[in-house]
């Protein structure tokens, strides 16, 4: 007989019912045994008693029966593999951790470092995630993305309910995210706001996202511009007020100043300074803003910048203390949107053919 073994439910099981889990990962039990070991309490979610219909959710641990040796199935064939990590592997993902308290964790994610598994991801967090369990006996479960070549904040919930918490804050949009980017021109006002709706458009560097007036959905970034390099290149605050994939990405390419790096969106437009700074793309989500899963007060949590984009800024004779007043200068002008009611918000960027404003 195998083991009892916790598993956790991968991204693409979110909502799946768990009888449904079982069949799909762990064709061994039938339906009946299923139904027998959750009656017993065999079957666990988190540590609670679950029921056959009970919907999955990302990141939860799902106690695992043993099964016998020779079955094929004793082992889940789809969910994410967990990273073998030496004592200094471990110690590497622990340095990048800049704030801890018994709900929230957050990292100072590198540039390079995937979240999340895929097509050719053998290294990726959600697998490095046991080395972040201090004293915790639950490992903390992602609650956001952040893309693998962008750097800074990222939140880890250390517990359930401050999973779910953190989640609804996300997509209830209570979570306030301002990045810092280079970009391959200036904007011609210190301020405004990009609307471009976006849908999903698949090619041959993958899927990707296109401005699509008639399908896209609704996407709308605010920006400030902190400080620039002659004509070619500016230093930007950019907040987005909605979550599509890429965004910011998508926005900054589709207006002909792509995030510097950014080849996908921005193609030999996004290298306008050649060798004089590192290619790496230059985009760092510099603070996030959100209520506290356990009080509600709003907790506000800063990334420096990485060394890549150190070396950039440096390069182009940027001082950082300048950005720290852009935070506070998006968030009034989100303010001031957000006394809008939605439909009127959405004619007004909707009759405006210049969708680049201040």
């Amino acid at each position: 007989m195998s083991a009892v073994t916790m598993v956790k439910v991968g991204p693409h099981d979110g909502g799946v019912r768990l009888d449904r889990w079982f069949k799909k990962y762990y064709p061994a039990f039938s339906y009946i045994q299923v139904e027998k070991m959750l009656r017993k309490g065999q079957v666990r979610i988190d540590g609670k008693r679950a029921k056959a219909s009970t919907r999955l959710e990302p990141g939860q641990e799902i106690r695992v029966p043993p099964v016998p040796d020779k079955s094929a199935a004793d082992r889940p064939r789809k969910s994410a593999s967990e990273v073998v990590m030496t004592r200094e592997e471990m110690q590497v993902v622990r340095d990048m951790v800049i704030y801890k308290d018994d709900w929230v964790l957050a990292i100072n994610k590198p540039a390079g470092l995937a979240v999340q598994g895929g097509t050719g991801q053998s290294k990726h967090l959600d697998g490095m995630l046991d080395a972040l369990r201090y004293e915790k006996q639950e490992k903390p479960r992602l609650v956001h993305r952040l893309d693998k070549d962008t750097s800074g904040v990222l939140l880890l919930a250390r517990n359930a309910p401050a999973a779910r918490v953190l989640t609804k804050s996300f997509k209830g949009k209570t979570a306030k995210k301002v990045y810092w980017a280079l970009v391959g021109a200036v904007p011609p006002q210190k301020k405004g706001w990009i609307y471009l709706p976006l849908d999903k458009q698949p090619g041959s560097q993958g899927e990707k996202m296109v401005v699509d007036y008639d399908t896209g959905k609704e996407a709308l970034t605010l920006y400030n511009r902190i400080d620039k390099a002659g004509r070619k290149a500016a230093w930007v605050a950019l907040m987005p007020l909605t979550g599509r994939t890429h965004q910011l990405r998508a926005h900054c390419g589709a207006l002909e100043a792509p995030i510097l790096g950014d080849g996908k969106y921005g193609g030999k437009n996004a290298y306008p300074l050649g060798d004089k700074i590192p290619k790496d793309m230059m985009l760092h989500a510099r603070e996030i803003a959100i209520p506290h899963p356990e009080d509600g007060t709003t907790l506000r949590i800063r990334a420096e910048l990485s060394p890549h984009m150190v070396q950039a800024w440096e390069s182009l004779g940027f001082n950082p203390k300048h950005g720290e007043n852009s935070i506070e200068l998006l968030e009034g002008y989100a303010g001031d949107l957000a006394h809008c009611p939605p439909q009127e918000l959405r004619n007004f960027f909707n009759t405006k053919e210049d969708r680049l404003h201040d």
